[in-house]
């Protein structure tokens, strides 16, 4: 069984909503994502996206963008976020990881070995955030064949194209808050709840949403209504506020401390 499915089961069994952080994989290095991957799983998160860097995103924000461009800049790869999920489980990490990558990354690994990449490194789900489901014909059949979950994402724009969207999805329906680009915001989508409630109608799997959550009290809002909550931008932030600390090995667990104790407050552990 795919392991973001147990988890989602747990936390349904337990009444409580998935907190799933998004990083990008080699910021500011792929010793210390590893790091990090331990400190998100030490503040009770329970997914992860490794996000792959990419030189021409549509879907990210200023945060994610610079992130991406400093993994660039260490030659990270969408191999070597593959590598890392593995890393990160060899070295004792229980969490289901997403890998969050653009189509072209794919399509230049070539499908075959692209997913038999997936399968030897423990990747539980996809989400290619630039590849709509009228195209994704070829990409869903292989997930299905390899168990690995293709994470449709839905718009308030999407209007009668959510029950196409949704209706065949697996893992879980990523639900886009507000129009643009990730980043943090204090308001989101005026009909969201409205949003929300159209998508579970038609979804056969847990419903997330992402996109500008950056609080714990917008996580525990959205956690009324949702079965997950991404935060992205956020996280990403509070990583690069703590480089300095990060990349010296004398105040390098103060770096990750703050970096534990935000993802507690959003998770309200601390």
């Amino acid at each position: 069984m795919n392991r973001m499915d147990v988890t989602f089961d747990r936390l349904k069994g337990q009444n409580r909503t998935a907190l799933i952080p998004f990083l990008t994989c080699g910021d500011p290095s792929v010793e210390l994502t590893l790091d990090i991957i331990a400190e998100l799983e030490a503040a009770g998160a329970d997914i992860v996206e490794l996000g792959v860097p990419y030189s021409d995103p549509l879907a990210d924000g200023p945060v994610i963008q610079r992130a991406s461009q400093r993994a660039l800049k260490g030659h990270v790869t969408i191999r070597t976020c593959m590598e890392t999920a593995l890393r990160a489980r060899n070295a004792g990490s229980e969490l289901p990881f997403i890998l969050f990558t653009y189509y072209n990354p794919v399509l230049q690994m070539g499908l075959d070995v692209f997913f038999e990449e997936v399968i030897a490194h423990d990747i539980s789900g996809l989400i290619i955030p630039d590849l709509p489901v009228e195209e994704a014909g070829e990409i869903k059949r292989r997930s299905k064949d390899a168990g690995v979950h293709l994470i449709p994402l839905v718009a308030p724009t999407s209007h009668e194209r959510i029950s196409n969207i949704v209706s065949d999805a697996d893992g879980f329906i990523y639900c886009v808050s507000s129009l643009g680009v990730t980043g943090e915001r204090s308001d989101f989508y005026s009909g969201i709840n409205g949003f929300i409630e159209t998508v579970k109608k038609y979804s056969k799997v847990p419903v997330a949403i992402g996109f500008g959550i950056s609080s714990g009290e917008q996580v525990a809002r959205f956690s009324e209504i949702c079965d997950g909550v991404v935060v992205g931008s956020a996280i990403v932030r509070q990583i690069e506020a703590n480089i300095p600390l990060l990349e010296q090995e004398s105040t390098r667990e103060e770096g990750l401390l703050q970096i534990r104790q935000f993802v507690s407050q959003l998770k309200g552990t601390e």
